[in-house]
């Protein structure tokens, strides 16, 4: 059994785990294919919502449950992204953000599966037949290994002709396709495949929050991932991995750090602030992109004089 101290610290860490899969999954598209998609949260909630309604039609295995989220995500990615990918800078993102926000009013209309409220799941995804996921360890470690795998795969692809195809269409499309290559092609792929990535973070998100809501596929969700891709440093994997984790413990962390540094206010005055700290969150993560150049993996990178 688990203390509430262990039992916290193993759910953040979770947590940043099923994020970090999410921001890699939006890195592949926006650090090797300067794809700015303001939507890419709507694959993270049809993830959820894969799981939760089957589970609520009695389909609890996480081996039906796993292939339906990415196969729905699959298609949502194609459809949408074959639309979008018309399109280029500016009007791609405002096209990504109105296909994210038909997705999140129609979670929200979906009355027999909670609507604005959301639903609670009654348990955890079967593993096998198992309720292994139920503990706590176990979910940490599938996470784990998800994480990996979905390291290890992404990693792959942007170190293979694939990867170098999706870098070359970042720096000049038109080069690309005079020398043979259809851009469009790999990038609708490449979106295709982020789309799955981020439908698994949001199985996986669903099991351990035991909850899906609209609220895993809004345009600040969005806004969120996309903050932890540049946090980490763009183009890079486990940058994004590590943006993931900066956001979430900055998150977590940054009211009792702002209640315990503000000591010289008065009480009401250090409790207020600790209560809006988003007020400070949002300054602070603007002035870490502004002048930390890289991210923080461009800040570990940077050679130490002296």
């Amino acid at each position: 059994m688990l203390s509430g101290a262990e039992g916290y610290v193993l759910s953040l860490l979770t947590r940043v785990m099923i994020f970090g899969i999410a921001a890699m999954s939006l890195d592949l598209i926006l650090g090797y294919g300067a794809l700015v998609s303001f939507g890419h949260a709507a694959f993270f909630g049809l993830g959820g919502y894969a799981v939760g309604i089957l589970a609520s039609h009695g389909i609890e295995e996480a081996l039906i449950q796993v292939p339906v989220a990415l196969a729905a995500s699959a298609l949502f990615a194609l459809v949408t992204g074959a639309i979008s990918l018309r399109t280029k800078g500016v009007y791609f993102i405002m096209i990504t953000l109105a296909f994210g926000q038909m997705l999140y009013f129609l979670a929200t209309s979906l009355a027999a599966y909670g609507g604005d409220d959301g639903m609670t799941l009654a348990s955890r995804s079967l593993l096998a037949g198992s309720t292994a996921l139920e503990n706590d360890f176990a979910l940490y470690g599938f996470c784990l290994l998800c994480l990996f795998g979905v390291y290890a795969f992404s990693r792959s692809l942007v170190v293979s002709r694939f990867g170098r195809v999706l870098r070359g269409t970042r720096e000049n499309a038109l080069r690309m396709e005079a020398i043979g290559f259809e851009p469009f092609r790999y990038q609708l792929t490449a979106y295709v495949i982020s789309g799955m990535m981020a439908g698994l973070a949001g199985c996986l998100l669903a099991n351990q929050a035991e909850f899906v809501s609209p609220a895993f596929m809004t345009w600040q969700r969005s806004g969120e991932l996309i903050f932890m891709v540049v946090l980490g440093g763009l183009g890079s994997l486990h940058g994004a991995i590590i943006g993931a984790a900066a956001f979430l413990l900055l998150e977590e962390f940054l009211p009792e750090i702002l209640h315990m540094t503000s000591f010289f206010l008065a009480e009401e005055t250090r409790s207020h602030l600790a209560e809006n700290w988003k007020m400070v969150f949002g300054p602070l993560l603007i002035l870490i992109v502004l002048f930390v150049r890289g991210g923080i993996m461009g800040l570990l990178r940077r050679p130490r004089h002296g």
